[in-house]
C-alpha cells in the first residue's frame, strides 16, 4: 500500500511498556521485522503460512457468503412439488392452477437472466445480491401469506415476485465467486457454489411433505420464508464487510467501481463503451449457436415440468401414499449433487470437446428411457425406481454441460451475453411445458373423479414429454452435425485469411477442435461490426473468391435475425399462453368451492380450445 504501514516497535534496550509507532513503508516495515527477527530460522516459513492460511480464510468466507446467498430461493424452488395432492385435497386447486402456481415462478426467468449481469455490473455485487434477496424474500413471505388465507391468487404472486430475483441472484453468486477465485482457479469453487444450492433443492423435496405432516400444512411456507431471511441476513453481513474482504485478498475490482474507472484516460473509457457486446450482436453468431438455442427450449420444456409433477404421477401411477410419491420423487434431484464435480472434473481432465455433445446426448437418452418406463404398465414394471434413477442422472449434469458447451459455440466476448440467452429460453420452454401439461392433466375435469381417467390424464402427459424428448434427441444430433461441419468447412478458410492465426495440431488433442471455427466467426463478426458495408475479410484475394464469403455472411446474419425474431415471440407466447390461463383458471376461494366461474361463457370457448391442444 502507498500510504504506507503503521507499525509498533520496541527498542532492544527498552521495556515492552515504552513501545512506540511511527510510519513506514511496506518495504520499511517488512525489513523492520526480518531485522527484530532475524536470529530465527522459522520467521519466514511462519509469515508464510500465516499469510496463506489467512488468505485462505477469507476466501472460504467469501466463498460461504456466496453459497449462503441462494440456500432460501433454492429450498423454496421445490416446497410445492410434494404438495400438490395436499393443495387439491384441502384447497380446491385444479391441476391447471397448480401449473400456473409453478409457471409464475419460471416466468420472469424468461427475460431477467439478459439484463442480469447489466445490474449487477451497473449496481455491484453488494446492492444488486440485496435487492435480489429483498425480493425473493417478499415474494415468499406473499405465498406464505396465501397459504394461510386458501388464496391461489395471491400464491401465485407470491411466486411471480419470487422469481423476479432468482436469475439476478444467480448472476450475483457467480460474480462473487469470480470475483475472489479468479486467480487460484473457478473450478471446485463453482461447483461448491452449485451443488450447495442443488442439495438445498433436494432437501426441500424431500422434507416438505414429512414438515406439513409433523407440524402442520403452513410448516414448508414457513421454514422457506425463514431461509430467505437467513440469506437476506447473510447478505447484510457480507455487504457489511465486502470492502474488508476485497482488500484483504486483492481481489478484482467491480465495473461499479467509478472510482476505477475514472482513472482511465477518456480514450480507454470510450473503447470500452464501444467494445461492449449488445442482445443484437447475437444475430451474428451463426447458425450453430441458434440451433443451440433451439435445443434449449427443449430442454427447458423435457425436463423442468417434470420434477415438478412426478410426485403426483408416481402416486397415480404407482398407487403409492403421498408420503412415498414425495419420497420417491425427491431423488430426482439427487443426481447433481453427485455429478456436477465428477462431470466437471472429468470434462476439464480429458479436454475432449466431442465428449461434451457426448454427455449432452446420453442426458438426453437417459430421460428418454425414464419416460419409456413410467408408459409401460404399471403392473409389469412394479416399481419407478428405475425411470428416477435414469432421470436423475441424466438431468444430474445436463445443466452443466449446456452452460460448459457455449464457449465451444461462441466466441469469448460473446459468452455472457450467450449464457443469458440460453437460460431465458430454457426457461421459456419451461414456462410453455408447465401451463400445457397443467391444460393436459385437467382435461375432463367431469371425469377427475374416476381413477381411469386420471391414469389416461397421466399417460397422455408423459407421451407428451416422451414426443418432445425425440425432437430434443434429433436437435443434439442436428446440433453436433452443424459444428463439425462449421469446424471441417472452416479449415481452409481461416489459413487462406490473412492476418487470422490458425491452430496447429501438434498432439493427439483434439481440444482444439473446433476453436477453428470460433476463431472464423469471431474474426467475420468483428469484420461486420467494425464496418457493415465492407465487401471483404481480407483486402489480398482476388474479388471473385471474396463474393461468395460475403454472401454466405449476409445470408447467415439474415437467418439470425429471423431466428432472433422468432425467439422474442417465444418469448411473448410464453407470457400470453400464462396470462391467459391464469386470467380464465384462476379461482377465488368461493369460486373454488362452488365450481363456478365468473366468466362462464368465455371458458366454453377455453375449453373448446384447449381440446383441441
Amino acid at each position: 500500500m502507498a500510504s504506507g504501514s503503521k507499525i509498533s516497535i520496541s527498542p532492544p534496550s527498552s521495556p515492552l511498556d515504552d513501545t512506540y509507532e511511527t510510519d513506514f513503508s511496506d518495504q520499511e516495515a517488512a525489513a523492520l521485522l526480518a531485522q527484530e527477527n532475524a536470529e530465527d530460522p522459522h520467521y519466514p516459513d511462519r509469515v508464510i503460512s500465516y499469510s496463506g492460511t489467512r488468505i485462505f480464510c477469507i476466501r472460504a468466507i467469501a466463498l460461504l457468503c456466496a453459497c449462503s446467498l441462494s440456500i432460501g430461493s433454492h429450498y423454496g424452488s421445490y416446497i410445492l412439488a410434494p404438495l400438490k395432492s395436499r393443495l387439491e385435497r384441502e384447497m380446491g386447486t385444479s391441476d391447471v392452477e397448480f401449473s400456473l402456481l409453478v409457471s409464475a415462478f419460471s416466468l420472469n426467468s424468461t427475460w431477467t437472466p439478459l439484463l442480469g449481469g447489466v445490474l449487477t455490473s451497473r449496481l455491484g455485487t453488494t446492492t444488486s445480491s440485496i435487492i435480489a434477496t429483498s425480493i425473493i424474500l417478499s415474494g415468499l413471505s406473499i405465498l406464505l401469506a396465501g397459504d394461510l388465507i386458501e388464496d391461489v391468487k395471491l400464491m401465485t404472486v407470491g411466486m411471480f415476485i419470487f422469481g423476479l430475483g432468482i436469475s439476478p441472484l444467480s448472476v450475483v453468486q457467480e460474480t462473487i465467486i469470480v470475483r475472489f477465485f479468479k486467480s487460484r482457479g473457478l473450478g471446485l469453487p463453482m461447483a461448491l457454489g452449485l451443488v450447495v444450492g442443488k442439495a438445498a433443492s433436494y432437501i426441500s423435496a424431500h422434507t416438505s411433505y414429512p414438515l406439513s405432516e409433523r407440524f402442520g400444512s403452513h410448516a414448508p411456507f414457513y421454514v422457506a420464508v425463514i431461509l430467505a431471511a437467513v440469506s437476506f441476513g447473510v447478505n447484510l453481513l457480507y455487504a457489511s464487510i465486502a470492502k474488508w474482504l476485497v482488500s484483504e485478498v486483492d481481489a478484482e475490482p467491480e465495473a461499479s467501481d467509478t472510482h476505477i474507472a475514472k482513472r482511465l484516460p477518456a480514450s480507454a473509457q470510450e473503447a470500452h463503451s464501444s467494445n461492449g457486446v449488445k442482445l443484437h450482436h447475437l444475430t451474428r453468431l451463426g447458425d450453430v449457436f441458434w440451433a443451440y438455442i433451439g435445443v434449449n427450449v427443449l430442454c427447458g420444456a423435457v425436463w423442468n415440468p417434470f420434477p415438478q409433477l412426478a410426485a403426483n404421477i408416481l402416486e397415480d401411477r404407482f398407487n403409492l401414499t403421498e408420503q412415498q410419491a414425495s419420497y420417491q420423487a425427491s431423488f430426482l434431484l439427487v443426481g447433481s449433487i453427485v455429478l456436477y464435480p465428477l462431470i466437471g472434473f472429468t470434462i476439464d481432465k480429458l479436454k475432449r470437446p466431442y465428449l461434451i455433445f457426448l454427455l449432452f446426448f446420453s442426458s438426453s437418452l437417459l430421460s428418454l428411457f425414464a419416460y419409456l418406463w413410467l408408459l409401460l404398465p404399471p403392473g409389469t414394471t412394479k416399481t419407478a425406481w428405475p425411470a428416477i434413477f435414469c432421470f436423475a442422472t441424466g438431468t444430474g449434469y445436463s445443466s452443466l454441460v449446456l452452460v460448459v458447451l457455449v464457449p465451444r459455440l461462441v466466441p469469448t466476448k460473446y459468452i455472457s451475453t450467450a449464457l443469458g440467452a440460453h437460460k431465458s429460453l430454457e426457461q421459456t420452454g419451461t414456462v410453455i411445458s408447465q401451463t400445457l401439461a397443467g391444460l393436459i392433466l385437467d382435461k375432463d375435469t367431469k371425469e377427475s373423479a374416476s381413477p381411469n381417467s386420471t391414469d389416461r390424464r397421466d399417460q397422455l402427459l408423459l407421451r407428451a414429454f416422451l414426443v418432445t424428448n425425440v425432437f430434443q434427441l434429433c436437435g443434439i444430433l442436428l446440433l453436433s452435425h452443424l459444428n463439425r461441419r462449421r469446424n471441417l468447412s472452416t479449415r481452409g478458410p481461416l489459413r487462406s485469411i490473412p492476418g487470422v492465426p490458425h491452430v496447429v495440431k501438434t498432439t493427439d488433442d483434439d481440444d482444439t477442435e473446433g476453436d477453428e471455427g470460433i476463431l472464423l466467426e469471431q474474426f467475420r463478426s468483428e469484420s461486420l461490426e467494425a464496418n457493415d458495408t465492407t465487401h471483404s475479410l481480407s483486402s489480398e484475394g482476388p474479388i471473385p473468391a471474396r463474393i461468395p464469403v460475403r454472401m454466405a455472411e449476409i445470408s447467415s446474419r439474415k437467418r439470425g435475425v429471423f431466428f432472433g425474431g422468432a425467439c422474442a415471440l417465444l418469448v411473448a407466447a410464453a407470457w400470453i399462453l400464462f396470462l391467459i390461463t391464469a386470467w380464465l383458471r384462476l379461482r377465488s376461494k368461493s369460486e373454488r368451492g362452488s365450481g363456478a366461474s365468473s366468466r362462464r361463457w368465455i371458458m366454453h370457448v377455453y375449453y373448446l380450445v384447449s381440446s383441441l391442444i
